[in-house]
């Protein structure tokens, strides 16, 4: 009986530790890139070189900073107007049944739809208002495929709520909306947290509308990282470090709210 409990032990190790490598590997290949010169990086299995950082100043001194605090405010911006606006809707359609099932359908295929399908009258909105080639204009287009999915995302959160909580702060005078701003939503954060989060990295990582609607100094980032891939071929050692810059906000975001996206995906906020 040991020796099977100690040989599943250690096939589960060793299934831990493959997959382990299969996650990391991808990055630390682009770390060891971005630390490679240009002679280096046609030599993948060459161990033996010299470290330079000359990928990583030729990053810096790119348009690559301001693209990223582009790509920040767009996410900034599209998070928080998703929140505002799509905490409402959720609680409107978890406490009073808005347009029942088929309202709850539209949401969710809203989500669904190819961006193909939506980039031509965007693309003629913003050119006609004059917001193309602007922030707001990669904001607007981010906003049709996320706001969908905060709402989506929050309804869950919403109907695992009782109902008592807003009913007796209705009882102790408050109104429904003072009932939903001051006890549900504090109630609801860990669900707010993880919403926002991944209403902050769908964005962040967009190049389709960015690719299209934005230009010159309102590029973001992934529009720069793609502009490595030139006619020459890959710029791979400046790229990878693009890449390393671009992924590292996102797992420093991802430590600070992990305790609310852990117990926003446990299953709910509070038991009835």
């Amino acid at each position: 009986m040991k020796f099977r409990r100690y040989a599943g032990d250690a096939a589960a190790l060793f299934i831990l530790c493959a997959a382990l490598v299969a996650v990391f590997f991808p990055y630390m290949f682009i770390l060891i890139a971005s630390l490679k010169d240009a002679a280096a990086i046609n030599r993948p299995l060459d161990w033996g070189f010299t470290p330079t950082l000359a990928n990583w100043a030729a990053v810096v001194r790119s348009d690559i900073p301001r693209q990223a605090w582009n790509s920040l405010v767009v996410g900034a911006l599209t998070a928080a107007i998703s929140l505002a606006t799509g905490a409402p809707a959720a609680y409107a359609f978890s406490r009073f049944r808005v347009g029942g099932d088929a309202a709850r359908f539209v949401v969710l295929s809203a989500q669904m739809l190819p961006p193909a399908v939506l980039i031509v009258p965007l693309f003629l909105l913003m050119y006609n208002i004059r917001l193309l080639n602007t922030l707001w204009a990669v904001t607007a287009a981010h906003l049709t495929f996320i706001l969908p999915f905060v709402v989506w995302f929050l309804i869950g959160f919403f109907d695992d709520i009782p109902r008592d909580l807003e009913e007796q702060a209705m009882v102790d005078g408050c109104t429904q909306w003072q009932a939903f701003y001051r006890v549900l939503l504090p109630t609801a954060r860990p669900g707010l947290g993880a919403a926002a989060l991944f209403a902050f990295i769908l964005s962040w990582n967009d190049l389709f509308y960015a690719l299209l609607l934005s230009g010159g100094d309102s590029r973001t980032l992934p529009v720069g990282v793609a502009g490595y891939w030139t006619f020459r071929g890959v710029e791979l050692g400046q790229m990878s470090a693009a890449i390393l810059l671009s992924i590292t906000p996102m797992i420093v975001l991802s430590f600070l709210v992990q305790r609310y996206l852990v117990r926003g995906f446990g299953g709910g906020i509070v038991k009835g």
